[in-house]
């Protein structure tokens, strides 16, 4: 099975299902949106099979380090608890639930990124729901088929 993240615009293949160990996160670098800036979202497996995609950069620190968090719970909300200053965000809706605003005074809110499973392997710049070529003017089709996964033990 193949994951997807979608960016805005189209659903970017990312890993397969079998890449992603439950309770362990990986980084994944979208390829560039309609603002010409690549994205790094933090992508979970939880336990409970679950996956959840937030943004990797922690609004606390500005370290890009989400994907190295702890996955936990609050009640029946799935949590992620930040791995440099222990903030822990709400994965349903990104809020942080120790603090209101990060340090600069902007919301302390992940941005959530929509995240699923298909049954195949899905080349990038294609639709799966069509299996037609889609507009894709910033993903080259000489793009290999998985974004780059950044490992804990490759970091």
């Amino acid at each position: 099975m193949t994951v997807e993240i979608h960016d805005g615009n189209r659903w970017q293949p990312v890993c397969t299902l079998d890449d992603l160990q439950p309770g362990r996160g990986v980084a994944v670098l979208l390829a560039a949106a309609d603002d010409g800036n690549d994205a790094q979202v933090a992508l979970f497996l939880d336990r409970a099979g679950a996956l959840h995609a937030v943004d990797n950069r922690d609004p606390f620190s500005g370290a890009y380090v989400l994907s190295r968090g702890l996955l936990g719970s609050r009640g029946d909300r799935p949590t992620l608890a930040s791995p440099m200053y222990k903030q822990v965000f709400d994965l349903t809706d990104g809020r942080c639930l120790d603090e209101d605003t990060a340090p600069d005074g902007s919301p302390a809110v992940l941005r959530r990124w929509p995240v699923r499973t298909t049954a195949e392997h899905t080349a990038p710049g294609t639709d799966p729901q069509t299996d037609s070529q889609t507009d894709s003017p910033t993903v080259p089709q000489t793009v290999p088929s998985t974004a780059p996964i950044i490992r804990e033990d490759q970091a």
